[in-house]
């Protein structure tokens, strides 16, 4: 891959392939009456539009921005807005709560909040509160600010293994770098149509539904706030839809009638968000006559393991790395494992597509050994370079393609009346799904506890079921045994 021009400007280069087209269809939200439609050349203007309301308002290049807002076309419009004008937007998950909220700003310390109506705010906003933006979309519009691809960008958060989310800062370079998941991954093309499960909100349709599409002029489909699963099979037919991308859980439900699936211009599918098991993979394949192909990525550097339709993912693989991406397998110390032998997944820190670092109190760190970023996630290669996926070295659990911290769970039951001990687990419930259970001892009710976890945990985190234990399973000086834990809990649905 070329390396990333400068000066550069993310905003700009996704919307730079756009104006050969300005008539064509970039968004259409799609409702059950007509799509909302959004031109190359209508949401361009608005993007620049917003661009300078904000500079207008008194922002200065580098002030961050928190993201509070809905599924609308107003989030992309937000991100793409702020970093156009040199600013730094913070997306967050809808459904956190105001305590989640407030954890949060001492770590990024926003200089204004872009919200919509009904969503949570913090307890009390460090900083203005800036509503409105359709309006704002109208102001005259500003110019990008082009500079050096290498400075920060946006900035997402992660949950790693303290239990704690970790602010982690990309440059704008990174947008330059997605093009490896073209062809690596995608197959993408200008006259594709995109079709992304998933809310404007989150960073997997960030990425792959809007912002990839875009870069390279190719139509985004995004169902509207609501939609049911059981309507996808619909949209992608009536909207021609010729790629679509989802977390497995999403293609469990579409395939839960086990009807064959009538999609005449679909050439395949994507998966990321969680493993995707072969059977669901199979079953697709069976139901659509189109093949799925799966990704492996991270906050910290998106997606770069995948099958593509140029090279597809032998069975019971991830796929491989992407053309132009630099990894290895190492042992925590640091060495190369050999083929064949399970180790920790690495990227290199030339990869451009890889993050700054974690924001913290002291500024920006890269926690690398040598010159690779330890992904934690534990693979083996096969002699052909396809990597087989062995889970996680940590305990972090997935759920609808979100990556959680049993820390972060228990952490939000800490101090509740009657409540001895609690841990967070998976639970498989069925064959391909898996849910967040919380074992706990002591005297606290269900009730009790499903209530302190919806005030305190965003839907996704919060746990579906309690299992009540005389005691948890813990080594002789006290440490949780979290696989002693899942092995206890494995046949309890």
């Amino acid at each position: 891959m070329q390396s990333c021009p400068s000066p550069y400007n993310l905003a700009q280069d996704v919307l730079a392939a756009g104006r050969a087209t300005p008539d064509k269809i970039a968004l259409a939200v799609l409702g059950p009456a007509r799509a909302d439609r959004w031109s190359f050349a209508r949401l361009e203007r608005a993007v620049l539009g917003l661009a300078g309301a904000l500079l207008a308002e008194g922002f200065a290049p580098g002030d961050r921005m928190l993201l509070r807002l809905g599924n609308t076309p107003e989030f992309p419009v937000a991100f793409l807005g702020a970093i156009a004008a040199g600013l730094v937007p913070i997306p967050t998950a809808e459904g956190l709560t105001p305590p989640e909220l407030d954890r949060l700003m001492p770590l990024i310390a926003p200089r204004a909040i872009l919200a919509a109506p009904g969503i949570t705010l913090p307890e009390a906003p460090p900083c203005p509160v800036l509503t409105g933006l359709s309006a704002l979309m109208d102001q005259t519009p500003a110019p990008y600010a082009m500079g050096d691809p290498d400075r920060l960008a946006y900035v997402v958060f992660t949950s790693g293994s303290s239990g704690s989310p970790k602010p982690v800062a990309h440059a704008h370079r990174a947008l330059h770098a997605r093009r490896m998941m073209w062809d690596g991954w995608y197959g993408l093309t200008p006259s594709d149509r995109v079709l992304h499960a998933g809310a404007f909100n989150w960073t997997f349709t960030l990425g792959t539904g809007l912002l990839d599409p875009w870069s390279i002029g190719a139509t985004a489909l995004i169902p509207a706030p609501g939609t049911s699963p059981e309507t996808l099979p619909l949209l992608l037919k009536r909207h021609d839809a010729t790629i679509f991308a989802s977390v497995p859980g999403i293609f469990r439900k579409l395939l839960a009638a086990d009807a064959p699936l009538s999609l005449p211009k679909l050439r395949h599918a994507l998966a990321a968000g969680e493993k995707l098991p072969e059977t669901l993979r199979a079953r697709w394949q069976s139901a659509t006559g189109t093949p799925i192909h799966e990704a492996l990525g991270m906050s910290e550097c998106s997606t770069f393991i995948s099958g593509s339709p140029a090279r597809p993912a032998p069975a019971d693989t991830l796929g491989y790395a992407q053309p132009g991406r630099r990894i290895a397998i190492l042992t925590p110390e640091g060495a190369m494992v050999p083929t064949g032998e399970t180790g920790i997944l690495a990227i290199h820190r030339d990869d451009p597509g890889l993050m700054l670092g974690y924001i913290g109190p002291s500024g920006t760190d890269l926690p690398l050994t040598g010159d690779w970023f330890l992904t934690g996630d534990l693979v083996s290669q096969d002699p052909c370079g396809a990597l087989r996926y062995h889970g996680r070295r940590d305990d972090l659990m997935t759920t609808g393609g979100f990556r959680i911290s049993p820390l972060e769970v228990e952490a939000a039951f800490q101090g509740a009346p009657g409540l001895t001990d609690c841990a967070a687990s998976p639970v498989t419930i069925k064959a391909e799904t898996e849910i967040i259970a919380l074992a706990h001892s002591g005297t606290a009710t269900e009730d009790a506890l499903r209530a302190l976890a919806q005030a305190r945990l965003a839907p996704y985190k919060q746990p579906r079921l309690y299992i009540a234990l005389p005691a948890l399973p813990r080594s002789p000086n006290g440490k949780l045994d979290r696989r002693a834990l899942r092995q206890l809990l494995k046949d309890w649905t």
